[in-house]
Parts: structure tokens; C-alpha cells; sequence
């Protein structure tokens, strides 16, 4: 029997969308071959409909585009269709680099080729450069309705040796999308999956306080991502769990007949809450959990090493992983600024943004958010790429513990605490 992908598109997410997985929680699958190769209508063909605009006319699909299904083996993911990488002129070469850098962050990739043309150079330097990736891949080989050309025949045998088999997919009449769809499911025991924001930290029926202020930057109506995702780890690992607001914590704290096992807050509110609870209480923040839950926290706590290195004029990228309205107290634009002046020195040139500057240079610092709104393959590639440059870059739940003196109690609940403040060097 077939196996059932729910899907679902960005541009219609219907009245159930705020139930849906959000895209930093869905692994990314990136669709990718030559200008014509099908990639679009084997988007169509893995949707069982019409999601992606088809044409037969080269360079059609021009920026990365998204769409979400739940995939046996996966759960939620997102397929990015990318422009061809035989692109051409200058503004081929920009959707190059955005499909170069979709491919470093994605979890996993679908390479198209079509069946009755030729191999071309491009096509077989990206195989190998996919196949010495290492990430689940998987090769779809369209026009199935039409005679396989001779040589690409002979280019598919020779990947099949290197461990590469293909599937034969007709867009047309859909035929070899249920495959597809199982070679794809097949692959996620070789995918990396992030981690829950509190592995490692609690057991069956530990309590939990949790400290989520509810200001004029708060969304409305709804908790913001890290809160979300840690109550519901919280609950799937069986804890009980309080929610207070910080105005609340100091009564509610009191009334426990045992202490929590871990309060968790607001980074904005670190002080606050610490003043409220006890000083041996185990403290951290949504942030500092999810710069763990992304796979990078040694690199953002070494980070804020340079700190005391900083040179006065030097810049300070405050970095956000996505667009929100910044209010007369934001923390990109604000607080963290104005810590920093009191604490570092006040002769830096700020900057709030949400991509790397070209300029950057290694006398700048990034304090970056939580990265919520970001996959951990992504993260993971814009540390890297800020490491490769050697520019330091922290976070902010980081920066808010050290700037109010929560440093290393903040991370010492960590198990891998001793490592990390070994590391530090502060």
C-alpha cells in the first residue's frame, strides 16, 4: 500500500496554516538539475498537483521556491525548486549563488536529469560534488516516457556503481512519483535531524518553569517559536510545566513545594528572573537552548572571547534571522546596543541586520539571534562562513548572561558544560 504525504503550499496554506510546522522545523529538500530538466513538474509530480509554475521556455523558475509536505520517515519538509545551474548572464550567475547556497543548507537533495538528452559537464560535476557532500540524495531521471539517450544511460550505470541509483519519473502521466516518494522516505535514517531545545537537560516528570514576558514586542496572540517549541519537548518528554510572566515569578516560585529542575526565560529578563529565584536555582534562555538545539553553542560561546579584544570604532553586526516590526524598546536595536555601550565600550558603530554584509572584516563582531526562524543546516553554514572569515560571532542569550553576570551559571546545566567554559578561556 502507498504511503500518504500530506501536503501542503506557502501560497495556499488554507485555514489549518497556523497548526503547520514552521519552515526552521522542516527539513529542506532541494530539487536542482539544468535549465528544462523537469524540475518544476516533478514538484508537481511529488505534490500529486499543480504547485510550481511549468514551462517550457528555459529560466522559468528563477528565485528558490518553497513547498511543504509531510513525508513518511521525515515528517515535515519543505522542497525548494531552484533555477538551473546551466544559468546564464549576470543575473544567472546571482541565482547560481542562491542555489549554491540552498544546497549547503539543505538536509537532503533531488537531483534532476532528463532522460533523453546527453550528460552535460555541469550535471556531472554536480553529482560528484552531491556525492562527496555526503547528505541523502536521491536521482530522478524525467522524460520517463521517452527512449533513455545512450550516453546518459552510460552516465546513470556509472553512478549506480558509485551507490547513486536513479528513478524514472514521467510528468506527464505522474508515473514514478510514489517511488520517488518511498526512495526519498527511505533516505531519512541517513539524515541529520536537530535535536529537541531541552535533550539532555530533563527527565520523565521533571517540573519546569518557564518565563515568557508578554511586552509590546510580544506577537499577538501567540507565544514566539522558542517558547513554543520547548513547552511542547517539554511535553512530549513527559515534564510538568509552568508558564509565568516575569511580573508573577516571584510568587509562583515560592508556592513550589519543590524547586523546578530548570527555569527557563526570556533572555531580556535574565536579571530579573535571577533576582527573583534562588541563587543555586538552575537557570538558562530560550536562546542560549536553541544556540545548543542548532549544533553551534561552543563556536557562540567562544565567540564572546573577542569581547574583551574589540577595538573602539570597530562595527557590531546586531544579526536577525527574520523580518518583525522593531518597537521603541527592540533588543537588535536597543538593549543590546545599549549593554554593550555601557559594558564594552561606547565608540562602536552598530548595524541591525539580516544578512551578511560584504564588507564584514575580522575587527567586526556578530551577536546573532536564536535563529529560530532558521534551519540548523543553515545556522550552521552562516557560522561557518563567519568562522572561514575569521569574524567572531556570539549570540544573544550569550551575550545578555555574560552582560549580566549569569556567566557560566547560564550553561553550567549543560552536559557538555565542562568542555564548553574550558574552551572560553575567560
Amino acid at each position: 500500500m502507498e504511503e500518504t504525504a500530506h501536503v501542503n503550499t506557502l501560497r495556499d496554506p488554507g485555514p489549518s496554516a497556523g497548526l503547520q510546522s514552521p519552515l526552521s522545523e522542516s527539513a529542506s529538500i532541494v530539487v536542482v538539475g539544468l535549465r528544462n530538466a523537469g524540475k518544476s513538474s516533478l514538484i508537481n509530480t511529488l505534490f500529486e498537483k499543480e504547485v510550481s509554475i511549468v514551462s517550457p521556455v528555459p529560466g522559468t523558475t528563477t528565485d528558490p521556491v518553497t513547498r511543504k509536505m509531510e513525508l513518511p520517515g521525515w515528517g515535515p519538509v519543505a522542497f525548494v525548486d531552484t533555477a538551473g545551474i546551466d544559468d546564464e548572464g549576470e543575473l544567472g550567475r546571482k541565482r547560481l549563488e542562491k542555489t549554491e547556497n540552498r544546497l549547503a543548507t539543505a538536509s537532503a537533495h533531488v537531483f534532476v536529469t532528463a532522460a533523453n538528452r546527453p550528460p552535460e559537464p555541469a550535471e556531472a560535476e554536480l553529482a560528484n560534488k552531491l556525492l562527496a557532500g555526503g547528505k541523502p540524495l536521491v536521482l530522478a531521471v524525467t522524460h520517463g516516457d521517452l527512449p533513455v539517450h545512450g550516453q546518459k544511460q552510460a552516465w546513470l550505470d556509472s553512478l549506480a556503481v558509485k551507490g547513486l541509483p536513479y528513478v524514472l519519473v514521467d510528468n506527464n502521466s505522474r508515473n514514478g512519483g510514489a517511488e520517488l516518494r518511498r526512495a526519498l522516505a527511505a533516505l531519512a535514517q541517513k539524515a541529520v535531524f536537530e535535536a529537541g531545545p531541552l535533550d539532555g537537560l530533563v527527565c520523565e516528570g521533571d517540573h519546569l518553569l518557564l518565563v515568557v514576558p508578554i511586552d509590546l514586542a510580544a506577537p499577538r496572540g501567540r507565544l514566539i517559536q522558542p517558547q513554543v517549541e520547548t513547552i511542547r519537548d517539554a511535553l512530549d518528554r513527559d515534564c510538568r510545566v509552568t508558564v509565568v510572566k516575569e511580573r508573577e515569578l516571584y510568587e509562583a516560585y515560592r508556592s513550589f513545594t519543590e524547586r523546578p529542575k530548570l527555569v527557563i526565560t526570556d533572555s531580556q529578563v535574565f536579571s530579573k528572573v535571577a533576582a527573583d529565584i534562588d541563587d543555586d536555582q538552575p537557570l538558562t534562555s530560550f536562546s542560549i537552548l536553541f544556540a545548543r538545539k542548532k549544533g553551534e553553542l561552543a563556536s557562540l560561546v567562544q565567540g564572546l572571547r573577542s569581547l574583551s579584544a574589540f577595538k573602539p570604532g570597530s562595527r557590531v553586526f546586531v544579526m536577525e534571522a527574520c523580518s518583525h516590526h522593531r518597537g521603541a524598546d527592540d533588543i537588535a536595536s536597543v538593549k543590546i546596543p545599549r549593554l554593550f555601550g555601557r559594558l564594552v565600550t561606547p565608540n562602536a558603530r552598530f548595524q541591525t541586520v539580516r544578512q551578511l554584509p560584504d564588507d564584514i572584516t575580522p575587527d567586526d563582531i556578530v551577536i546573532h539571534c536564536a535563529g529560530c526562524m532558521m534551519t540548523g543546516q543553515a545556522m550552521k553554514h552562516r557560522l561557518e562562513t563567519l568562522s572561514a572569515l575569521g569574524i567572531p560571532v556570539t549570540n544573544y542569550g550569550l551575550f545578555l548572561a555574560w552582560a549580566n553576570g549569569l556567566l557560566p551559571r547560564a550553561i553550567e546545566m549543560l552536559p557538555e558544560f565542562p568542555v564548553l567554559w574550558d574552551r572560553s578561556k575567560f
